[in-house]
């Protein structure tokens, strides 16, 4: 008896047995995961770093190289890349898929703080580092204008109350913000009143340290009682630095408005 014996003695069951085949065959045609190339996640993190004002070259020998030396010696990195633009550094390490993320991630954190003592001192916070996965994009862009308040306070408020907020949400991986900086009190210096007298950059630079220092007040003791003395002198307004005096010249003072403009503004006219 050959195989299709069975088969051609009962008609009926062959009949439904093809079509049931036929209609699972349809069914998982449809289920079938379809791509170009294999689902894989690699083991990537970015670090980034922030210096607002540095040229890319100051930015790579400085701050990417440094950290590049500290990094390079974690275990199991297969690949380095860094880009430096004005202000920022950022470098992408991709690990070995047998990696573990998380364990990459407290080896790259123990790789910054040991950098730290190479870095300029000029660079205000740590690097700070996040898992990338490259193949992603923004799922969301959000945009905020104001007609009464400025780009740096509109910044301000983005940075200070929506970021915390979204970063809540469930899902959210990370929150970016850009465009602008936070709102600060710029000082413009003319060269030629300077010049005439006779202060240097140095000189306007102590006397606004000076008037600005955020110190102890003391205290007042009243037998048993201790007061202690609080208030907040720092200065916050144009208005409040104009009036500074930054040196006497023959038995005048030289107040900051008759060298500089003071304006506000964002804390960084280059940011991005």
């Amino acid at each position: 008896m050959s195989l299709s014996t069975p088969f051609i003695e009962r008609p009926v069951a062959t009949t439904l047995l093809t079509i049931g085949l036929a209609l699972a065959g349809i069914f998982a045609f449809f289920k079938l995961p379809v791509s170009p190339l294999p689902q894989v996640d690699f083991p990537t993190i970015s670090v980034f770093a922030q210096m607002p004002g540095a040229s890319p070259e100051t930015m790579a020998t400085t701050v990417a190289t440094p950290l590049e030396r500290h990094l390079g010696v974690i275990a199991d990195v297969t690949e380095m890349t860094s880009s430096s633009t004005v202000g920022s550094s950022r470098i992408t390490l991709q690990f070995g898929l047998s990696r573990n993320i998380d364990g990459a991630a407290r080896d790259v954190q123990a790789a910054i703080n040991a950098a730290r003592a190479d870095l300029p001192t000029s660079l205000r916070t740590n690097p700070t580092y996040r898992k990338v996965n490259p193949a992603d994009a923004p799922v969301l862009i959000l945009s905020m204008t104001s007609d009464t308040q400025t780009r740096g306070q509109v910044y301000d408020a983005a940075s200070t109350i929506l970021q915390p907020a979204l970063s809540q949400v469930e899902g959210v991986g990370q929150v970016t913000i850009s465009g602008s900086a936070a709102p600060a009190v710029r000082v413009e210096l003319n060269p030629t009143p300077l010049f005439k007298y006779g202060i240097g950059l140095e000189d306007v630079r102590a006397a606004l340290t000076a008037a600005n220092a955020h110190s102890p007040k003391g205290s007042v003791d009243d037998g048993n009682r201790h007061f202690q003395i609080y208030t907040n002198d720092q200065s916050t307004k144009p208005e409040d630095y104009r009036p500074l005096v930054v040196a006497y010249r023959n038995g005048a003072a030289v107040r900051l408005s008759d060298v500089a403009d003071v304006v506000e503004g964002p804390e960084n006219l280059r940011c991005w």
